[in-house]
């Protein structure tokens, strides 16, 4: 039996400053509610930034990926659903879908990788990743 995916739901409220003149969400935001997104899912299952920078490791994002489906408006209420996927390399790749009234709006990924003090790319999960994905019964 295959384990189910990790997943965290973030409900936002469209704000005015994320419009453009048309009245619909400028296309860049949508990876700022990833992040926001993301986020959540970090504090809700103990996987933080925070964690990472005091066991001494940065998470740049290596890749993003953004699928428009529907526009959202000024005003509109929506559900950031935010998935891990589990892999062996050193990375951490989450999976998005922003769902407004049971419509799909905009789908994506990131794709995070782990550098140590000095910059350098680490090849292998660093040991409080390890941790984090045996508590969560991944490895």
């Amino acid at each position: 039996m295959q384990k189910q995916l990790l997943t965290s739901r973030l409900e936002r409220r469209v704000q005015f400053y994320e419009c453009d003149p048309l009245q619909i969400v400028w296309h860049g935001n949508y990876l700022k509610y990833f992040e926001e997104g993301r986020e959540a899912f970090c504090r809700k299952h103990g996987l933080s930034y925070l964690d990472a920078k005091s066991n001494g490791f940065a998470t740049p994002i290596v890749k993003s990926i953004c699928e428009h489906k529907l526009p959202l408006q000024y005003g509109d209420v929506f559900t950031i659903e935010t998935t891990f996927q589990p892999c062996h390399a050193a990375k951490m790749h989450f999976n998005y879908k922003l769902i407004l009234e049971n419509k799909v709006i905009c789908i994506g990924e990131t794709v995070q990788v782990f550098l140590g003090e000095n910059r350098e790319l680490i090849l292998t999960n660093p040991p409080f990743f390890l941790d984090w994905k045996k508590n969560m019964e991944f490895e």
